[in-house]
C-alpha cells in the first residue's frame, strides 16, 4: 500500500514512518464503469486516489442534467479539502470506466497532518494546484467560442516547453466536450480544424500539440 500511496505527490517524500499510518488505514475500492462513488451531500469521511481508470465529478442541474465539474486521471487524488474540513461532498462522484482507487480516511490524514508540516505544506501545494487549475478552467469556460474554449483547456495542460506536447485526455471525448459546454460534434469538428491547420494530431486518446504557439494564437483570436 505504500508504494501505491507515492505515486500521488501528495504523499511523495513522505518517509516511511510518516506514511506507515496512512497506509495502514487505507483500503483498496474497486469500481465498475458507471458506478456512483458519492452524491452531493454525503459525509466526507474520506477521499481517494486514483490508481486506475478516471472519475468524473459533476453537479446536479435543476432539470436533472448533470453538469461536469472536473475529470480525475489516475495519480491523481480528490476529495481532499472537504474530507480535511469535516463538510460534506460539495459535487457528485461516479467511475467513467473500470476503476482502481485507494480510499483514505479523513481522520488519520487529519492527525498526520498536525504532526507533521511536511505534508499539511504539501496538501496546501496539492490544494493550490486544484485552483490554479479551476482558474485556467474558468478562464476557457469564459471565452466565446469554442475554438477558444478548445485552445484555452489543452493550454492547460501544457508546460512553459515551446516544443512538441502530448495531452493524455481524460476520458471519452463526449466528456471532455461536457466539461467545456460544447456538444461532442462540436468539439469534434474545432478538433477537426486544428489537425488540418498543423496545430495537433491524434494518436488513440492522446492529442499531440505539435506548435503551442499556434494554439495560443487560436485561443486569443
Amino acid at each position: 500500500m505504500e508504494q501505491l500511496l507515492r505515486i500521488a505527490p501528495l504523499f511523495q517524500g513522505l518517509t516511511q514512518n510518516d506514511l506507515l499510518p496512512i497506509a495502514n488505514a487505507s483500503r483498496k475500492v474497486f469500481c465498475a464503469a458507471g458506478q456512483q462513488l458519492f452524491i452531493e451531500g454525503d459525509p466526507a469521511i474520506q477521499f481517494f486516489l486514483v490508481l486506475k481508470g478516471s472519475v468524473r465529478l459533476y453537479r446536479l442541474t435543476h432539470d436533472g442534467k448533470e453538469k461536469v465539474i472536473e475529470i480525475i486521471r489516475t495519480g491523481e487524488t480528490f476529495a481532499e479539502s472537504v474530507a480535511l474540513l469535516d463538510r460534506p461532498y460539495p459535487v457528485c462522484a461516479s467511475a467513467i470506466e473500470t476503476l482502481e482507487m485507494i480510499a483514505i480516511p479523513a481522520e488519520v490524514i487529519k492527525a498526520q497532518v498536525k504532526q507533521n508540516t511536511g505534508l499539511a505544506l504539501k496538501m496546501l501545494a496539492s490544494l493550490s494546484m486544484r485552483v490554479h487549475r479551476f482558474v485556467n478552467d474558468i478562464h476557457a469556460l469564459s471565452m466565446s467560442t469554442a475554438q477558444q474554449k478548445v485552445a484555452g483547456y489543452f493550454l492547460a495542460f501544457l508546460s512553459e516547453d515551446m516544443g512538441e506536447q502530448c495531452i493524455q485526455l481524460p476520458s471519452t471525448k463526449a466528456l471532455v466536450a461536457a466539461r467545456l459546454g460544447l456538444q461532442p460534434e462540436t468539439f469534434s469538428r474545432v478538433l477537426g480544424r486544428m489537425k488540418d491547420q498543423g496545430v495537433i494530431r491524434e494518436e488513440n486518446a492522446q492529442v499531440i500539440v505539435l506548435a503551442p504557439e499556434k494554439l495560443r494564437q487560436l485561443r486569443d483570436e
